[in-house]
């Protein structure tokens, strides 16, 4: 699949959240949220969309990042459901790893649900590494893992 990964727009924000709710069935994130994020210094939102026009938002990627931290915090990934399996999930860890560490990070941080095979496996295939077990983490009484890629 081309590849067109850009800052998300305010203009963006009606699919970043329709890609949110089809995506993820806890602590999503809504339009006020998405609007607060793309004006905060701490939020680095990106949105793979597809080449035709009009162009199609696939999915997105949201880094965070804190004052006193060199390490950022992947806070989500999310690949449209038709858009799964084609690599976008990939382009987009990749792009946030790149941008953090270009950007100064000395690592990324990340939470993913224990159960979330598809993406621990992707982590791991970038040399994340399990740190913390994170018991009842998620709504539903699910457990996360703490995950971390060191730059250096």
């Amino acid at each position: 699949m081309a590849s067109s990964i850009r800052p998300a727009e305010l203009s963006d924000v009606n699919a970043l959240v329709a890609l949110e709710a089809a995506t993820f069935d806890y602590s999503q994130l809504g339009k006020r949220s998405f609007q607060r994020l793309l004006k905060a210094e701490s939020a680095h939102i990106f949105v793979f969309t597809t080449p035709a026009a009009p162009a199609q938002v696939l999915g997105y990627s949201l880094l965070l990042t804190r004052k006193n931290s060199r390490v950022w915090r992947l806070y989500s990934i999310a690949v449209a459901a038709q858009a799964r399996g084609q690599g976008v999930g990939r382009q987009l860890l990749e792009h946030a790893m790149s941008y953090a560490e270009a950007k100064g990070a000395k690592g990324l941080s990340l939470e993913v649900k224990v159960d979330n095979t598809a993406a621990i496996e992707l982590y791991r295939r970038y040399d994340f590494e399990v740190v913390d077990l994170l018991p009842d983490y998620y709504p539903g009484h699910a457990d996360g893992y703490r995950m971390r890629l060191s730059f250096t």
